[in-house]
Parts: structure tokens; sequence; C-alpha cells
């Protein structure tokens, strides 16, 4: 009993039951149709036929210069439409007739009464022209629709088409629905347990993949097909849904990890803040010992002669200096970092401005040997602040100097401009030929004082800071910056606005 229940719901049966009862509506709909409106519609249709006959016959005799056959025209007309067709004269002399006995009934009825006052039969339509009725041959037993009218020359028109086969129709149109209806039901169950199959199977599987993700199983995909309908549309919906699904219960299952190795890490946290500080602490620490080694040696004359003591003033000023421009750096760069800092955009030519510090460092460049590669020919006009987009053009070339390597017999360092007209955007991008940075290091590097070299020797100078304000200006413009390794060195970039 529950599968009997069961299977009368599936969408198989539900869609069979449906299809039958539309098609038995539309059959009972069209008997009664066709028994209350045949009928009718086929009087209409004659008697409108019947009154076109009249009109053209009537034109033809008001044209009797033209070179019209009238007798012909008018036999096409009869034999074309069924017609029987008389015209008489004046006097009640034949001038033609399309059928003997329509001439003899015609005949038998004006032997008692004139046609055209004739009272028997239903009238249909009656103008001052033309009378229509239903008439029935007693000599025949046939119904017929009989059209009686004056021509403008005088002429009387007779016109009559049989109607009784027109019940005969209606019965066997009846009885071909009843046949249609039953073919139409046996043709549309096989129809539908195909159709309703190729239906219901996807649907099954769709279900079949829902109760699967709802198990968090994400394995199963529906098979897309080239049918661009809605079961289609839904299958790639579903598996749509599917991968976001299980991208995102991947993403927390990653971040459910992530979050217990930060609980694991918590005990780390301090040591990174004593790192921080003990970052600083080194920065400042190496020029605060030499400002009080050699103040101390001024202090107690260990050299007496004027050009030594010049020499400590001046390691003194010069330490007093870095750590005045460390200080003001970070001063800066906290500023950048927080917001604070507002920029003044103006428009100017990227190529020049790099050019001008290819000239600053040509020292630098000559005395490693280096090869330079830029291209000049071109002006590229951005939108930005030129003072910070000049420190981070700086920033990117001095740390290709103080790592540029010799590889395959060159020591290259090149400074290449990629536009992209569709992003409106211009690429800068800084190459050494050198070692490749480590994976671990990819992403340290642009914190604050984080530096590839640990040893932190002095003799690279450079206080650590300089990638964390290329990250910082690039934050600010919301643009891209980044690091690439390419097989024989390293490549540094960042992005900035075209001008319009």
């Amino acid at each position: 009993m529950q599968n009997i229940k069961q299977s009368l719901k599936s969408v198989r049966v539900k869609l069979f039951l449906t299809l039958s009862l539309v098609i038995l509506l539309i059959i009972t709909f069209l008997i009664i149709l066709n028994n209350v409106v045949l009928g009718t519609f086929f009087l209409y249709s004659k008697t409108k036929t019947l009154k076109s006959v009249y009109e053209l016959t009537n034109n033809y005799y008001n044209n009797v210069d033209s070179n019209i056959n009238i007798e012909t025209e008018l036999e096409k007309i009869a034999i074309k439409n069924n017609f029987d067709i008389l015209i008489r004269d004046n006097q009640n002399v034949n001038i033609y007739t399309s059928s003997k006995d329509f001439f003899s009934t015609l005949g038998q009825m004006n032997a008692m009464t004139n046609i055209l006052t004739l009272n028997s039969g239903e009238i249909l339509e009656q103008e001052d022209e033309y009378t229509i009725r239903k008439i029935k041959d007693v000599k025949n037993g046939i119904t017929y629709v009989l059209l009686s009218a004056s021509l403008d020359n005088g002429y009387l028109l007779y016109t009559r088409i049989p109607i009784t086969a027109i019940q005969e129709s209606v019965k066997i149109s009846n009885n071909f629905l009843y046949l249609i209806a039953g073919f139409t039901i046996l043709i549309a169950a096989i129809i539908v347990s195909v159709v309703s199959r190729k239906f219901t199977d996807p649907i099954l599987e769709l279900n079949g993949i829902a109760k699967k993700m709802s198990n968090l199983d994400f394995s199963h995909k529906y098979r897309i097909t080239d049918a661009d309908d809605e079961i289609n549309n839904l299958g790639k919906s579903i598996n749509t849904m599917s991968d976001k699904l299980e991208k995102t219960i991947k993403q927390l299952r990653n971040t459910n990890i992530e979050l217990e190795k930060d609980i694991e890490e918590k005990s780390k946290i301090d040591e990174m803040r004593k790192s921080f500080i003990s970052d600083v602490s080194h920065e400042l620490k190496t020029p605060i010992a030499l400002i009080q080694g050699y103040s101390e040696g001024l202090l107690e004359n260990v050299n007496t002669d004027e050009e030594n003591r010049r020499f400590y003033a001046e390691v003194i000023l010069d330490e007093t200096n870095k750590m005045d421009r460390l200080v003001k750096q970070l001063l800066e760069l906290m500023k950048l970092e927080y917001g604070k800092r507002e920029f003044n955009d103006t428009v100017f030519n990227i190529v020049e401005l790099e050019q001008e510090i290819i000239k600053k460092s040509k020292v630098m460049l000559e005395e490693k040997k280096v090869q330079m590669v830029f291209d000049n020919s071109k002006e590229i006009n951005v939108v930005a602040d030129d003072f910070y987009i000049e420190q981070v053009i700086t920033n990117y070339f001095t740390n290709a100097i103080k790592n540029v390597q010799e590889r395959n017999s060159k020591n290259i360092i090149k400074i290449e401009n990629e536009v992209d007209v569709e992003k409106n955007k211009v690429r800068v991008k800084v190459f050494n030929t050198g070692d490749n940075i480590k994976d671990e290091d990819m992403t340290r590097i642009w914190n604050r004082f984080y530096k590839v070299d640990t040893s932190r020797n002095r003799e690279q100078g450079g206080t650590g800071i300089g990638l964390a304000f290329v990250k910082a200006i690039m934050n600010n413009y919301g643009n891209n910056y980044g690091i690439v390794n390419k097989e024989d060195g390293v490549e540094f970039y960042f992005e900035l606005d075209l001008k319009i």
C-alpha cells in the first residue's frame, strides 16, 4: 500500500495523468465545439460565399464591354464551389444554368409563386437586392442554401449550395475525434514514459547529489549537457554551490587548523615582541656606542692633533645623523602605515625620475661594475606623489645594487616599465642578477627591521625599513607590489596609475 501511494506521488505518474486529462479535455472541447459551432459556421461561410458570387456576377454583367466570357466564368465558379447557378432575364427566359435539375426545381416552384416572394423555408439574410433562405428540395430531400437576387440589369440570379452533408460530416468528425482520443492517450502513455524519464532521471540525480552534499560529500557533480534548459541550469547552480561549499568548508578547516596553530604559538608572541624591541635596540645600539666611544676619546684627548679630533667629530656627527634619520624614518613609516600622511599627487614622467635615480647611483654602479639595462626612449606619465615614488624606486634600486652578483658572466641591473593600457597601469620592475630569495623570506622582507642577512653587517648599510616603506606607500595607493624569483636573479615590482 505504501509503495502504491509513493508511486502515485512520483513525477512520472503525475505527468502522465496530467497529460491524459489535458488530452481528454481538449477532445471533449472539440466535440462540443464540433456539434455546436460547426453547423453555424458552415452556414455563415456558405452565405458569405453566395454573396460574393452575387457581387461577382453583377460585376460581370455591368461590364459587358469587357472581353470576359461570362458563361465560362460562371461555369468555373459553379464547379469550384459545387454551386447550382441559374440566371433568367426579366422575361423569365433562362440565360444560363449550370444544372438542369436546378432549372426543373425552380420551374415547379415558379408554377406556384414567384421565387423572390417565396415565403417557404428559413430566411437567413435579406436585403433589398437579394434574399438568402434555407430550403428543402421535396424531390430529392436535400436541404440547400438558396440565394435569389435581382441584378442591376434586371436579370434574376438563383444560386444554391447543398448543406445536408454537414450533419453527416459532424457525425463522422465526432467519431474520428473519439478514435483520435484513444490513439492519442495510448501514444501519450508511451511518449510520457520516455519524456518523463528524461525529466525525472536528472531530478533524481540532482536529489542524490544534494543528499551527498548534506553529508559534506562533494565528490559527485551533475553531468552538464549541451541543452540550455532549467534542469541543466539547476545542475550548473548545484555544481557551483557544491564547489563553493567545498571551498568554504576547506577554508574553515584550514582556518581551524591555523587557529589551533595560533593557540599553540601563543607562547611565541612575547618572544616576537622582544624580537621587535631587540631590532630597534640593535639599530640604535651601534651608533650610540660609536658616539660614546669617540666622545670619550675627545674628552680624554686621545688624539692631540687637530686632524684626528676633526675625524672623531665627523664620526660622531655622522652617527648622530644616522640616528636622526632612523627616528624620522620610523615616524614617517608610522604615519604611512596608519594613514596619517596625505599625498601630494601630481602628473610626472616616471622614466625621467628613474633616469635621475640612476645618475645619482652612478658611482655605486661603477664600483660594482654593473651593466645597467634601461630604456629611456619612452615618456610614461603617471599620477602619484613623486617624492614618495622616488623613495620606492630608490629602495628597490639600492637593494639591487647591494645584492647584485655575477651570473653567466653577467652583472646586470635592469629597470623596465611595463604598460597595461586596459588596466590603466604601469608596472615598474627592478631586476638584479644574484641569489634567489628563500620562500620563507618572500613575505617577511616587507616587515619593519627584517633583513635577509641576519648578521646585519653595517658595511651593507640600510635600516631594514626600506621595503616596509614600499609596502606602506603602495597600500595607501591600493596598488600591487611584490617580488618574483627569476632563473638568474630577483625582480622587485610595483604598479602606478597612468595619466588618463
